[in-house]
């Protein structure tokens, strides 16, 4: 980045805090709103499997009408349609809710796919050792799922590393609002906007590229 950003002199050097800044509030929204959305998806495949039929209905009602609105919408809804009925949050904590709201409908496809991987005889064998069901749950089976969906989870966690651009939107500083203002102060756009680029791609790539070599075992 520095090497790219050489060339403009003074410009890169006032142009990397900037970017770095920008860097390290994208990824700390990207991992809050992941983290959010990584347990409210566990528990609404949870709530998929639950006995009560309200539970499933509700699970299943969540996941297929917050995969069909678009995160956009789901932002703007927090952001600015919420305050009139008198609930408020800042930028970034709706940037937060949003996208966690939305990625936790694809995390519990995620948990869904993955327990319907594991054999049901895992749970049976475990009741039949003394396990309790919470504990075949969690010491035999959430372990073997985790296993199955790591490669798919992070790749889910890109597409929200991504998709977390659309928080500029709503005014949360991240890569795309910093570079949108640096277009605007130096008048050199296609610069800043290739650099904008590298930044998301320099932050993107490391999980990529595990999530490649954590499916090839499985493909094998």
């Amino acid at each position: 980045m520095s090497a790219f950003l050489a060339p403009y002199g003074d410009y890169g050097a006032e142009w990397l805090p900037l970017l770095l800044r920008a860097m390290v509030n994208t990824a700390l929204l990207s991992v809050c709103a992941f983290a959010l959305a990584f347990v409210f998806g566990l528990l609404l495949s949870l709530c998929q499997k639950s006995s009560f039929a309200a539970l499933r209905y509700f699970a299943a009602l969540y996941v297929t009408i917050v995969r069909g609105v678009p995160l956009l919408a789901v932002l703007f809804l927090l952001y600015f349609g919420l305050p009139g009925i008198g609930v408020v949050f800042d930028a970034f904590g709706a940037a937060i809710a949003g996208l966690a709201l939305c990625f936790a409908a694809q995390v519990a496809e995620l948990f869904r796919a993955g327990l319907k991987a594991i054999p049901a005889g895992q749970s049976e064998a475990a009741l039949a050792a003394g396990f309790t069901p919470a504990q075949s749950f969690v010491w035999i089976i959430l372990p073997q799922v985790a296993r199955v969906i790591l490669a798919p989870m992070i790749i889910t966690f890109v597409s929200l590393l991504k998709d977390s651009s659309l928080a500029s939107l709503i005014t949360v500083d991240e890569l795309v609002l910093t570079g949108r203002s640096m277009a605007t102060e130096y008048f050199l756009p296609l610069q800043i906007y290739v650099a904008v680029g590298l930044c998301s791609f320099a932050i993107a790539w490391p999980f990529s590229v595990l999530s490649r070599r954590l499916a090839l075992p499985a493909a094998r």
